[in-house]
């Protein structure tokens, strides 16, 4: 029982001695870390233009499939594959033969129906003189003027045969549609070629080039807000054309239009920007990226890319206040070559830290550098 006792008591002082070793004040709080000495910045307004890049494809503005729309063997080719060609132009033949057999017949069977409907006018005009003098019955009459109705119908079908064969004829040669360039020939002399099926060849417009890129949705008011603009200004350099080079397209482009309604599934919206091509460079299906700048950002806030910390997804940076650093989200927009635009989570003249970032905590006490704007922060530009 004794030895109990005494043991209870020795663990009882080694307990105060460890306690009085952890807190030297014996208030048994941790001991507080030294300030964090960092560099800061202190958050200014300036104004910001900056360009953001969307990729997109080049596209034809006018493209058509020339098909035949009659049967039968191609015997003309009348163009050079890849030429330029004009609406008007006459580009395949395919034989004729049977579509002129069947035309010339038409034509004589309108003939035919014409005679017979001038023999039925003579009968039904005698008959209704002898009508007049009671010479015949009304019954011959009748039939003679039936005979006559008759007549005219037969006309009217014989001209609309000749005029269903005189199109199947025209279509035996195939014009271009519109100006553009022509593709290479799908069918060589001799191909058997049916309406509906066959195609011939493809036909596009070359000058201007459109360019389709997908907006998201929630960029649509801005783009509209431009398209508006367009009407009545050129916006010259808005959107430059980066090619799969990277060389910059000399001439810039302008809003065509934008589509009528957003894709559900991607949340996107076509828009289609054309741009001279006088030169013929700009192919349709070429892979590119636009160029979009941003000459309406007006004031905007600006800081040091280096301050921002991402986590999951998430931007904070430490603001600090009283010597205190306190982690904060914000959300940042465009990042023009150092620096980024702070979009929320900032106000103007606060304080964070941009070096040193990685040694604090939510909380922790910081001993700041002289505070000085970064030179050139409160103007960005970028091409």
């Amino acid at each position: 029982m004794k030895s109990t006792t005494i043991g209870g008591a020795v663990a009882a002082i080694c307990w105060a001695i460890l306690l009085g070793c952890g807190s030297p004040s014996g208030t048994g709080k941790p001991p507080e870390l030294p300030p964090v000495s960092v560099n800061g910045y202190v958050v200014q307004e300036g104004s910001a233009v900056y360009s953001e890049s969307l990729p997109a494809t080049v596209t034809a503005v006018n493209q058509v499939d020339v098909r035949p729309q009659v049967a039968g063997y191609i015997t003309g080719i009348f163009f050079m594959e890849g030429q330029l060609v004009h609406r008007g132009d006459k580009l395949y033949s395919i034989d004729q033969q049977q579509y002129r057999g069947n035309y010339e017949q038409s034509k004589a069977n309108l003939s035919v129906a014409v005679a017979n409907l001038a023999k039925a006018q003579q009968d039904a005009d005698r008959y209704e003189e002898m009508a007049k003098q009671d010479a015949i019955a009304k019954q011959v009459l009748d039939h003679a003027r039936a005979d006559l109705e008759a007549s005219h119908k037969q006309v009217e079908a014989a001209e609309a045969n000749v005029s269903a064969v005189e199109t199947n004829l025209r279509y035996t040669t195939i014009y271009a549609p519109f100006s553009g360039r022509i593709g290479i020939s799908q069918v060589k002399l001799g191909a058997s070629v049916s309406p509906g099926q066959t195609v011939l060849n493809t036909i596009s417009s070359d000058d201007p080039m459109g360019v389709d890129i997908a907006l998201d949705e929630k960029q649509l008011p801005r783009f509209l807000g431009l398209q508006q603009q367009s009407a009545r200004i050129e916006l010259d350099s808005i959107f430059m054309l980066v090619l799969a080079d990277q060389s910059v397209y000399p001439s810039p482009g302008r809003i065509f239009l934008i589509d009528r309604a957003v894709d559900p599934q991607t949340g996107t919206i076509k828009m289609r920007l054309v741009f001279p091509n006088a030169r013929y460079s700009l192919r349709s299906g070429m892979t590119c990226n636009i160029r979009i700048k941003n000459n309406a950002a007006g004031k905007a806030l600006l800081i040091p890319f280096k301050a921002v910390m991402e986590q999951m997804g998430e931007y904070f940076v430490f603001v600090v206040k009283d010597n205190k650093a306190t982690q904060r989200k914000i959300q940042i927009g465009a990042k023009i070559k150092e620096k980024v635009i702070v979009r929320e989570g900032l106000a103007l003249n606060e304080q964070i830290v941009t070096d040193g970032v990685q040694k604090l905590r939510d909380g922790a006490a910081v001993q700041l550098a002289p505070l000085q704007p970064s030179p050139g922060l409160d103007s960005a530009r970028v091409k």
